[in-house]
């Protein structure tokens, strides 16, 4: 809101601003989603002819090339080494 509204901004005559905390998320979850989209994307791409054939014939393997990816990525994150150590 702006204030003109009557509502001052945070961290705005003397109020301290509030601190933004992590979300505390599942990361291997969160890859889990990412893979069930790509997953959707090929099926929806493989289903609509139009969306494989002719000049689109390339386009299925962009899902498959993030679901590979994500594949490489969720085991990356579930072993926990190097960057991925905090990951839960």
């Amino acid at each position: 809101m702006s204030e003109s509204q009557g509502r001052a901004q945070p961290g705005t005559e003397g109020e301290p601003e509030a601190e933004l905390e992590p979300l505390a998320v599942s990361t291997a979850r969160v890859v889990l989603w990412g893979e069930l989209a790509w997953v959707v994307a090929l099926a929806v791409i493989l289903a609509v002819p139009s969306l494989h054939e002719g000049e689109r014939d390339w386009w299925p393997w962009v899902p498959v090339a993030g679901i590979a990816l994500g594949l490489i990525g969720f085991s990356y994150v579930r072993r926990g080494r190097g960057n991925a150590a905090g990951a839960q």
